[in-house]
């Protein structure tokens, strides 16, 4: 007897059987009585299942949905998926056979009321059935895709987000990034960023270096379009940077001048709008190095701005390159990034102000050990109170040291050291003193020699 759910062996080959009564059964369909047919079918599923013959069951289940099916008996069509479904000792490779069979009806039914109640079937039947797992999750995404259309955008995230596509061994690779993909295009639709980034990490990204094909470069694509929305989300430009970089240097984007400059522009223009830090400044230096910046002069000069420990001016700042980086011209045309029509792009504009300070800072701390708050305050082309924000805030995050002495109107960048640090410092210094006196004691004396002789 079979067991339900697992592979058995055969215990009597009824293909013959099944040869000789299936055509005579749906002959009998033809004819009109329907009742008749699938009562016969039915028998006949009952005598292969108990032989435990997988090929010969799995037609006659087949035969019977399909006979469902040409008759547009859609009502009786989900009762017997049910129903042999149910079945003791039913078959995987029957049921599977079926469930494939059906899938095949759900874009042919007459009308959308028919195509959920048919989906709605196919998923009872198919859940908790590993064997047909890959049927139930592309019935499930239908279903999504159902409720989407239907503006039910968050009904689409639920039904979606419950499949673990991640652990399904038979589904191809491919296919299950297609899914994540939407998993995740979804839950953004939704505004639930914490789970799309949740299920992001589901994705590796060495598949996408694994092979250069057309439908791995638009997943790819796709993929990182989708994580910029995120960081654009948590404001970290820094994330945004990387994923432009990564579709920056993929080869069906290199391979068209008019989207790699585009993305190229976005790569500089994130990078300059990310905070400083350690990775922040590797990445400045590493962008200015690519050969194709040579062909967007103006982005390259903006780079450079910021590699430069020079103090830089906002209005002229503006004045040279304002115009370029919002609108641009017909041979160099602008990004989205700080469009002014947007409030992004007006937001996005503020932020590089914000940046261009916080540089100023980081070069008057570097030549400066003290400075006054109204002589920083002029170099900042900022009122005192702004200063003392911007130089507070660098100093939390840990990117310069400063003190503020308000009572004297002084910023002290020099960081107060250790005694013992002190005292070490001298200690070198010194014997570097005392190794030069010796080595030039050493040389007054060669050349008395010398000269003596």
């Amino acid at each position: 007897m079979a067991i339900s759910g697992h592979l058995v062996k055969m215990e009597v080959d009824l293909s013959d059987t099944v040869d000789k009564n299936l055509p005579q059964y749906q002959q009998l369909a033809q004819k009109g009585d329907v009742k008749l047919a699938l009562e016969k079918l039915l028998s006949l599923e009952k005598q292969t299942r108990l032989a435990a013959d997988a090929q010969s069951t799995k037609r006659v289940l087949v035969a019977i949905v399909q006979l469902c099916f040409d008759i547009g008996d859609w009502a009786s069509l989900n009762e017997h998926i049910i129903l042999l479904t149910k079945r003791r000792g039913q078959l995987k490779m029957a049921v599977q056979g079926m469930v494939e069979e059906c899938c095949k009806y759900v874009h042919q039914t007459p009308n959308m009321e028919v195509k959920l109640k048919l989906i709605d079937t196919l998923r009872t039947a198919t859940e908790g059935k590993i064997y047909v797992e890959v049927e139930r999750a592309r019935l499930t995404l239908d279903l999504a895709r159902i409720k989407e259309q239907q503006g039910d955008i968050a009904g689409a995230a639920t039904v979606l987000q419950d499949l673990q596509v991640d652990t399904y061994g038979s589904m191809q690779r491919e296919e299950k990034v297609r899914f994540v993909l939407e998993q995740m295009r979804l839950c953004i639709a939704k505004k639930d960023f914490v789970r799309a980034q949740i299920v992001s990490k589901k994705i590796s990204t060495r598949y996408f270096t694994e092979s250069e094909s057309d439908e791995v470069q638009e997943l790819k694509l796709k993929y990182y379009n989708l994580m910029i929305t995120l960081g654009h989300h948590d404001a970290d430009y820094l994330a945004v940077c990387r994923h432009n970089m990564a579709i920056y240097q993929t080869p069906y984007v290199l391979s068209d001048e008019m989207r790699w400059k585009e993305a190229l522009k976005k790569v500089v223009l994130y990078c300059v709008l990310t905070p400083h830090g350690e990775e922040q400044s590797d990445l400045v230096n590493r962008i200015s190095k690519d050969k194709k910046l040579e062909k967007l002069p103006t982005y390259k000069e903006v780079l450079e701005c910021f590699i430069c420990i020079e103090l830089l001016d906002w209005s002229n700042f503006q004045t040279s390159y304002g115009d370029m980086l919002r609108v641009g011209n017909s041979e160099e045309p602008a990004t989205d990034v700080l469009e002014t029509s947007s409030v992004d792009g007006n937001r996005h504009w503020e932020e590089l102000r914000k940046r261009i300070v916080e540089h100023n800072v980081r070069v008057v701390s570097e030549y400066y050990t003290r400075i006054r708050t109204g002589r920083l305050s002029e170099l900042l082309s900022l009122p005192e109170q702004d200063v003392e924000d911007v130089v507070s805030r660098l100093v939390t995050n840990k990117i310069i040291y400063a003190k503020i002495d308000r009572p004297a109107g002084v910023v002290s960048f020099q960081q107060t050291k250790d005694p013992s640090e002190v005292l070490n410092e001298w200690s070198h210094n010194l014997n570097s003193l005392m190794t030069l006196v010796t080595k030039t004691t050493h040389l007054i004396n060669k050349e008395r020699m010398v000269h003596a002789v």
